[in-house]
């Protein structure tokens, strides 16, 4: 396996496309209301990308008919645009890519419809805390496995259980790089982890039971039991020092450094 190793000048290229990507992300969070259809956010999100001067990576990527994957309530990932109507008290993950200037920004995040039960945000904060925790193994001299087990080992002693058959990735150039990064397993395996990495870690987490199975239209992924899922993502930098968190929203980066010195606690 070759991990890609970023130069500092690709590095600025990608800080350039994560922070658009991010604004995304946070722009379409925001546009999210009941009665709106997957369709349509899906085509709101599709102006948004186009508007900042960028494309996505996902629209027509094998097939894919999105520009963003939005998945709600028991749909855990690859949810496409469709007639199904948002309702007060859904929760809807969204994962928003985009290619700028041949750079891939990759992000997600699980957003709640008005109150939605406590069990289910429970499951959120569980997901998003194992997020934190994850990028902070990303440091040089770690091995892949610290940041898979960061995740496994906090959802389950909650209660919650981590899907395997989807895992994080290498990104750069194109989405998916090497190296696959599962959201389970031992630690101190695998391998080691140096400065210019580029690796977008994203917890996958279930309510009920770990299996998934994937509807007819050959992408929505859905619990298998129908319970909720939670996801969240972020394109992270390995840096000398250690993680850089590449895909932070305008005007939140004091809100994502207080959620990282928190795992470090």
């Amino acid at each position: 396996m070759t991990i890609p190793l970023k130069t500092e000048k690709e590095i600025v290229a990608m800080r350039r496309s994560c922070a658009l990507a991010a604004r995304v992300l946070d722009l379409l969070a925001g546009y999210l209301a009941p009665g709106m259809t997957l369709r349509e956010i899906d085509a709101h999100a599709g102006r948004l990308i186009k508007e900042h001067g960028a494309r996505s990576p996902f629209l027509g990527y094998r097939g894919f008919p999105g520009n963003v994957c939005i998945s709600v309530n028991e749909e855990v990932i690859h949810g496409t645009p469709r007639e199904r109507k948002l309702q007060c008290g859904d929760i809807v993950s969204l994962d928003v890519g985009v290619v700028y200037e041949g750079w891939i920004g990759d992000n997600a995040r699980t957003v709640a419809l008005g109150e939605a039960p406590p069990e289910v945000r429970r499951l959120m904060e569980a997901t998003e805390s194992s997020l934190y925790l994850a990028i902070d193994k990303a440091r040089p001299g770690n091995r892949l496995s610290d940041i898979s087990h960061a995740v496994e080992s906090f959802v389950t002693a909650r209660g919650f259980s981590v899907v395997r058959e989807f895992v994080g990735h290498g990104v750069g150039r194109t989405m998916h790089e090497e190296p696959q990064i599962p959201n389970f397993g031992p630690p101190h395996c695998g391998p080691k982890l140096k400065a210019g990495m580029t690796l977008a870690i994203e917890p996958m987490i279930n309510l009920g039971r770990a299996e998934v199975r994937r509807l007819d239209d050959g992408w929505t992924v859905v619990t298998a039991d129908g319970k909720p899922s939670a996801h969240y993502e972020h394109t992270v930098l390995i840096g000398q020092e250690g993680p850089e968190i590449l895909t932070i929203p305008e005007g939140k980066s004091e809100e994502i450094e207080r959620k990282l010195k928190q795992s470090q606690a």
